[in-house]
């Protein structure tokens, strides 16, 4: 499905997150899979996974808030697989928990730094070349905190939201050009990150769901590997919600 097809998933070495299971799943349906972290180590051991299956990967360490960094790491991508065709922007933080008045400055521009300017400079790398290849996939997770808003969340759901109305310009500019661009917004995914959470913490937020079950990595891997494909080719510009109706007014 995806044969041969280059693809980079930043935010992809953590064992139970998102981007682990994107990465595998991409590099499943055929694509050489690029695994973008700031922990090279972890990120190692996904590639080493992915080429456990007999498939491509490199690991790539990088900081995609740090432009030069980023630069640098995709020129490191397109010397060992090619330019990249699928570009997932996965890597996001929340690590800012503070109410408007209470939010600090600093804080605030890190969230901004690492999940809104980090995906636009990813696409800033592969942009052009997808232009010139008439063929180009952009992924990009948001969450419902940027539909949804969250308190004490200003700068992630900002950050979030941004993401969508980026991913909905990308999709603009590059409809004449083959490149589809579309956003993933979840709600409740069962990573490290969610079972980190004190349990009647997740109880609590699991509740608020309609399914009453929070979603799986696989469940997002799904859809980002039917998004990067031919199958998807008419679908740019959207918004699609995996929430289990999170999203929806429950009385």
């Amino acid at each position: 499905m995806l044969k041969d097809r280059v693809c980079f998933v930043s935010g992809a070495a953590r064992g139970k997150g998102n981007g682990r299971a994107i990465a595998l799943s991409l590099a499943e349906a055929g694509g050489r899979v690029a695994v973008g972290d700031t922990r090279f180590e972890e990120a190692e051991n996904v590639a080493n996974e992915i080429i456990g299956l007999g498939c491509k990967a490199v690991a790539v360490e990088m900081d995609i808030s740090d432009y030069d960094n980023v630069v640098e790491g995709f020129a490191e991508v397109e010397k060992r697989l090619g330019p990249v065709d699928i570009l997932v922007n996965n890597a996001a933080i929340m690590t800012n928990m503070a109410t408007i008045s209470a939010m600090k400055k600093e804080a605030w521009e890190k969230e901004i730094a690492v999940n809104l300017s980090g995906s636009f400079f990813c696409v800033k790398q592969v942009f052009d070349k997808m232009k010139e290849n008439k063929w180009g996939r952009i992924i990009n997770i948001s969450s419902v905190a940027g539909i949804m808003g969250g308190y004490g969340q200003c700068s992630y759901s900002s950050s979030k939201a941004g993401l969508i109305g980026l991913t909905k310009t990308i999709a603009l500019e590059g409809a004449m050009s083959g490149i589809t661009a579309n956003a993933v917004t979840l709600g409740i995914i069962g990573t490290d990150a969610f079972y980190d959470l004190p349990e009647k913490v997740r109880n609590r937020v699991v509740n608020r769901v309609p399914m009453k079950t929070e979603g799986s990595p696989e469940d997002v891997a799904c859809l980002v590997r039917f998004l990067a494909s031919d199958e998807a080719r008419y679908i740019t510009g959207a918004n699609i919600i995996l929430s289990g109706g999170l999203d929806l007014f429950v009385i």
